[in-house]
């Protein structure tokens, strides 16, 4: 296949910027087999859906957590909360990335060396235990990123019944989706984050926006095609969001392909979507 010029510089940028893709390499000749997949007249609107990608790379992550980390601790310390009675606590649930982005904040923040507290949401003596010894102060779930807030609020929820004193909660994210806003404000949850990810940003997302109608409806379809339940992502939330670490199972098949990449390989597929390597 010869492609002209400008399609040629324009998939070796595609690839640079995607280079840090962890779970499968983004590379020039993987994006030509990735896109010869689709129909020929739906090629370019695929490839602009591709570059509108929110990507963010791990100096964006630790940037936008460590920014918004120190933010919170002064607007804490004027108010009076001491970074003593500062908890911060991972998520702690099957393939969450929560765990290693306490770790940079901690390292990065030198959240123990300023006495601040590190627990684990299902560490339920651990809270209790750390919770009533400070007697109120502030909670800070951290995160990378937060699709439907489902996870986060089962994770929360189940925590808070264990806490002992009042306290202050925030959610520490690099971006969260417009959806998990909601959850977050039932249960009086501050969301610290680089960005909001609107519906209105998603392209394939019934209310997003960029795309003609009629292209946006087949690709719609073509997702749903694939898979019935999960083609537009998690609770069909269409998102446009893609981390070094691993893509949102919120994400379209379009980008992530399908399970075990047989029927659809993804440009971005997280790592339970590859397939198993042979023994």
């Amino acid at each position: 296949m010869i492609f002209e010029i400008p399609q040629v510089i324009r998939y070796a940028l595609l690839a640079w910027r995607f280079r840090d893709y962890r779970p499968k390499r983004v590379t020039f000749a993987g994006l030509r087999e990735w896109i010869r997949q689709f129909e020929r007249e739906d090629r370019s609107t695929i490839l602009n859906i591709l570059q509108s990608v929110s990507y963010l790379n791990e100096g964006d992550v630790s940037r936008i957590l460590v920014e918004q980390n120190e933010a919170l601790i002064r607007k804490l310390n004027a108010a009076g909360i001491a970074t003593k009675k500062i908890i911060y606590v991972s998520i702690d649930t099957a393939g969450s990335s929560s765990a290693v982005m306490l770790n940079l904040l901690r390292d990065a923040c030198h959240l123990e060396r300023r006495g601040c507290y590190l627990l684990d949401s299902r560490d339920v003596l651990g809270i209790s235990q750390v919770s009533a010894k400070i007697d109120g102060g502030a909670i800070v779930y951290v995160d990378d990123f937060s699709g439907s807030g489902g996870q986060f609020s089962r994770s929360r929820d189940f925590m808070s019944q264990h806490l002992v004193g009042t306290f202050a909660e925030f959610f520490l994210v690099a971006c969260i989706c417009e959806e998990a806003i909601y959850e977050l404000a039932e249960r009086q949850v501050e969301a610290c984050t680089g960005s909001i990810h609107a519906r209105a940003q998603r392209p394939l997302h019934e209310q997003g926006v960029g795309l003609a109608v009629g292209d946006k409806n087949r690709l719609r379809e073509y997702c749903l095609g694939i898979d019935g339940r999960g083609g537009l992502g998690y609770g069909a939330l269409a998102t446009n969001v893609v981390l070094y670490r691993n893509c949102p199972n919120t994400a379209p098949v379009l980008l992530r392909g399908t399970k075990g990449q047989e029927e659809l390989v993804g440009i971005f597929p997280r790592t339970d979507d590859l397939p198993v390597p042979a023994l």
